[in-house]
């Protein structure tokens, strides 16, 4: 069997309904030189029927239980063979050339570790989801151009760190850095090895040529993203923020912090608002393990402050 040039790994849990057209997209691709790995976290809506029936080309990894978003990716990370190991959302649609727009940008750009893609919304094709990954100076991650009218506003280039929801990552990338952080489970792991790539002086590279469009939140959203975001934005700060922005910055962090506990209160007869509350409690209660982590990644740094401050947002959240 020949080695694929890219594996693309669909992290799937009782997505039956979102499947078809997500595998349809891949059957229309442009480039053929790739794989497709569906990694099933245990569900039980007849995904895995679906695909030996429907989808025989699609190689599954069932597991037999829930490992959450990051251990499925890690999963298909680990079993896909390809150079490229790109993590696609199961409620997505892929434009025909989308995969070879991937590729052809990690040609152009031989030193990026990652490349971004035009993460479109799907019932509103002409408004942006991500067009790449952001982070600011107050701590705080975010999509860029989230919510506006795409109007190829953002040309190919660096951005902070790929949308898991279409990540492409460079083999060679991710055996130095390491694969997703499993203690996030859900959300903001990407922002995470976004860090850790850049720290180590893999680029994230834009691509507005690869595009596809996203169910939002269709298979994850409410009050578990809420809970994950309040943890998970601590964990980024006690483990990837370097100590040298940490002493520039950290009035802002903590304003950002406080500005959003703050919110949480004023709105905590909402469940998503007492989640978010939760997870930020859960946060400061993981905090010593973060930072025990922090040390590897921190010790791995080898690009100066000022190329890390030339990648982070001014304007606060």
């Amino acid at each position: 069997m020949s080695t694929p040039l890219a594996s693309l790994i669909i992290p799937n849990w009782n997505g039956a309904a979102h499947l078809p057209t997500c595998l349809e997209a891949l059957r229309a691709q442009t480039c053929r030189a790739f794989e497709v790995l569906v990694v099933d976290n245990g569900s039980t809506d007849g995904s895995q029927a679906l695909l030996a029936r429907d989808f025989p080309e699609v190689r599954l990894l069932p597991l037999d239980r829930n490992l959450g978003f990051t251990g499925a990716c890690n999963a298909g990370l680990r079993a896909g063979r390809g150079a490229v190991l790109v993590l696609l959302n199961n409620d997505t649609e892929a434009r025909p050339d989308w995969l070879a727009e991937v590729l052809a940008a990690f040609e152009r750009h031989p030193q990026a570790g990652s490349v971004a893609s035009k993460m479109l919304l799907f019932d509103r094709r002409d408004t942006l989801h991500a067009a790449g990954d952001l982070f600011r100076l107050d701590g705080t991650p975010g999509n860029r151009g989230v919510w506006t009218l795409d109007r190829d506003q953002f040309a190919e280039g660096p951005v902070f760190s790929a949308n898991g929801g279409s990540a492409a990552y460079r083999r060679a990338m991710l055996e130095e850095v390491g694969l997703l952080d499993e203690d996030f489970y859900f959300s903001l792991e990407d922002v995470d090895l976004g860090w850790r790539a850049q720290l180590r002086g893999w680029p994230c590279i834009y691509a507005p040529r690869a595009g596809l469009y996203h169910k939002l939140s269709a298979t994850g959203g409410g009050v578990i993203h809420s809970y994950y975001n309040g943890r998970n934005f601590l964990y980024i700060l006690a483990k990837d923020v370097p100590s040298d922005l940490w002493r520039r910055y950290w009035p802002r962090m903590l304003r950002a912090q406080l500005a959003i506990t703050a919110e949480a209160m004023r709105a905590w007869r909402g469940r998503e608002a007492r989640a978010r509350l939760r997870g930020q409690l859960a946060g400061l209660a993981g905090l010593p393990r973060m930072l025990a982590k922090r040390k590897a990644v921190q010790a791995g740094r080898k690009v100066p402050l000022g190329y890390l401050e030339s990648l982070l947002e001014r304007e606060e959240m």
